[in-house]
């Protein structure tokens, strides 16, 4: 399927529609009174409707089609919004959804039963989906321009006193964009037609900036003797039933009457005797007017943004990459050249290659609010499931990260929280038993911290239990009986595959899997995982993450003869590693950092390095978690701008390095995982007693 697919946009816009009505539905289940939601709710459904229609999704349309009357009807106060009807809603959304994604596997008898209970609840009759491929333009928000409908009928003996209607009409189009239909229908046979008497009327759709005064002005010398209508008119998708009903010439009923019936609206109108054809003509010109007047604002409102599909912003990602190590070659090469307009280009060409990849990047980065609106729906459904009142509180949507990160983000967020309601937050009754208010609270958040983002999970439930984390993990063989285990490293047990602390295995959990998925996809997007809890209180899940998985700002440093690069984004500071310190034999292994106890794994033996050891070795401190931990090299080089290149699959086995990079020489480093060294490497005892 290529970009240029119809279909394609079509599911594209769809999704964020679905997205945009799901919130509204969600919101609606709290606030039924909120007009705002539902008026946002039927342009949703309004939108999916036309556009299905329109691309040729023909069972989305018709099926929209009943859901977005009923909405109609809400908005025009016709009905009392309630919950069996949001609740439908939403079940007809996930319809909607497969109608679209999958519509090989929609079955036709679970919309006939979703329309069926809607109408039951409406108190109509139940209807079968039905295609509606009429063509329908997105609704679109309101210019600073306004659509005026005008009908005007002179007086009959108008013309005798001098009045030229045709001016009348320039003037109105002198005003804005105008569309005239006269209206012919009052015109009598010849043989009694009076030459000299004005028997014609007119209807004009007229869009302008200027006020309503200004049209009135147009007929301020004949206002007193012609019937004059004058009313403004939304600037939304119009249907030809509404525009008669809304100048009066045809009934509410008849126009329901005749959409129950195949033909077109006009035709049936006309034929029935309800409506003169002229009238229809009108109508449908002020149709096609409003119509055109939307395409202007939709082309506009294309103009100002465009789609871009993802391998294609990887693909200028990977060739910005490529100039990055070729402009770090030029630097080494001009390095040495002393004041040269060589490396004075070079030096320009460096600031425009940081320029061009910081705008890749963030072209690249969209909001997380976008991930977050997932879970209101989770939340909902699985608190119904379990019978627990959970609200759920999102902070920093704006909160910027790598589309490619936010993607893969959403399965161990599900797990999470599904993971919070079933086992960490109580039942309403055990909540006021513990002091508590009843409803559960949830907390999904999202934070900047230099080159990283903070995503904290953070619920008012019960904690987790130690002594059974502990017991599970002996049982397990994960520890020893008799070993002293901190909290932190305790908590890192349940991320260990086929753990689990439940007592019995249900929908949401208890096989020891989720969790486990966690930790890897984290680990895999080069992250990490946190885990506090705070018994009787609740616990906290956060997630570390790298703004991008791209280029990143790394710390080069050398240990034998191989060169090496740590994430800067979680390097703390570089200290020299002193003689007293420095005695492999001694059985000291950490630092007196300003008080601080700090652990420290030697890179050469890590790395089993041959070459002979270096006089003065230097000490790089790491942040891993809540800990600091030094990491000893030969030599700190200093700053490199880091283009990542994954390993191959023959090195899927080797866990201290996230990736490669290629220098200015050409020569190759390994990017350092600072998490997989620090747990590989040998820590001293001393650290372990402190966590």
């Amino acid at each position: 399927m290529t970009a240029a697919d119809p279909s394609a946009i079509f599911r594209e816009e769809a999704a964020e529609l679905l997205i945009t009505l799901e919130e509204a539905l969600l919101g609606l289940e709290s606030t039924p009174g909120d007009k705002d939601l539902v008026d946002t709710a039927f342009r949703a459904l309004h939108t999916i409707k036309g556009s299905g229609a329109m691309f040729g999704f023909e069972a989305v349309a018709g099926f929209t089609h009943h859901l977005e009357n009923a909405f109609d009807m809400v908005r025009k106060g016709e009905f009392a919004l309630n919950s069996d009807l949001v609740g439908m809603a939403l079940g007809a959304l996930d319809h909607i959804q497969t109608l679209i994604e999958h519509p090989e596997s929609a079955s036709s008898a679970d919309g006939d039963a979703i329309l069926a209970k809607v109408a039951a609840v409406l108190g109509k009759p139940a209807t079968a989906a039905r295609s509606d491929t009429r063509p329908v333009a997105p609704v679109q928000e309101q210019s600073d321009k306004a659509i005026w409908r005008i009908r005007f009928r002179l007086a009959g003996n108008s013309l005798v006193m001098g009045t030229n209607p045709l001016l009348l009409l320039d003037e109105l189009r002198e005003l804005g964009e105008c569309t005239v239909v006269a209206l012919t229908g009052d015109i009598p046979a010849l043989e009694v037609m009076d030459p000299t008497a004005c028997y014609m009327g007119w209807d004009a759709v007229l869009t302008t900036d200027r006020p309503k005064s200004k049209i009135e002005d147009v007929f301020i010398f004949v206002m007193d003797d012609a019937q004059i209508s004058i009313e403004r008119i939304l600037d939304e998708d119009p249907r030809l039933g509404e525009i008669l009903v809304g100048r009066g010439d045809v009934p509410a009923t008849a126009v329901i009457a005749a959409n129950e019936q195949i033909q077109r609206l006009g035709a049936i109108l006309v034929k029935g005797g309800v409506v003169a054809e002229d009238k229809i003509k009108a109508a449908l010109a002020e149709q096609k007017h409003v119509k055109a007047e939307i395409g202007k604002v939709q082309a506009q409102a294309q103009a100002n943004s465009i789609r871009v599909p993802a391998e294609r912003l990887d693909s200028l990602m990977d060739q910005v990459g490529e100039l990055v190590i070729a402009q770090a070659r030029l630097k080494q090469l001009v390095s040495g050249m002393g004041d040269s307009p060589i490396k004075s280009l070079a030096e320009e060409i460096e600031r425009l290659s940081n320029g061009l990849r910081d705008t890749t990047m963030g072209i690249r980065t969209v909001p997380i609010g976008t991930l977050f609106s997932r879970f209101k729906r989770l939340v909902r459904d699985i608190s119904q499931e379990l019978g627990k009142d959970v609200d759920l509180v999102t902070s920093g949507e704006e909160t910027e990260l790598d589309k490619t990160v936010i993607e893969r983000l959403n399965d161990p967020l599900v797990h999470i929280v599904r993971n919070s309601m079933d086992h960490g937050i109580e039942t309403p009754d055990d909540r006021v038993k513990a002091g508590k208010v009843r409803q559960g609270h949830l907390h999904l958040s999202a934070v900047h911290s230099g080159a990283q983002v903070y995503i904290r999970i953070r619920d008012d439930g019960r904690g987790l239990d130690r002594d059974r984390i502990r017991a599970k993990a002996v049982e397990n063989g994960l520890i020893a009986a008799d070993a002293k285990v901190g909290d932190q490293d305790l908590y890192q047990m349940i991320f260990a595959p086929g753990f689990s602390t439940a007592k019995e295995v249900t929908s949401l959990s208890g096989r020891g899997v989720g969790m486990d998925v966690v930790r890897r996809t984290i680990e895999s997007l080069r992250g990490s995982v946190e885990v506090d809890s705070f018994p009787g209180h609740g616990t906290e899940i956060t997630l570390h993450l790298p703004l991008t998985l791209a280029i990143i700002d790394g710390l080069l440093i050398r240990v034998g003869l191989g060169h090496y690069v740590i994430p800067l984004s979680a390097v703390e500071e570089c200290v020299e590693l002193t003689a007293a310190d420095d005695q492999p034999n001694s059985g000291r292994s950490f630092l007196n950092i300003r008080g601080d106890l700090v652990p420290f794994i030697r890179l050469r033996e890590t790395f089993q390095t041959a070459v002979p050891l270096e006089l003065y070795q230097k000490v790089v401190i790491v942040a891993v978690g809540d800990r600091r931990i030094g990491l000893v090299v030969d030599q700190v080089i200093g700053e490199h701008q880091t283009v990542i290149k994954s390993l191959s699959k023959l090195h899927a086995d080797v866990h201290s390095f996230s990736g490669a990079t290629i220098l200015g020489d050409g020569s190759v480093a390994l990017i350092i995982d600072v998490g997989a060294v620090t747990q590989t490497g040998r820590l001293p005892e001393i650290d372990k007693e402190a966590s």
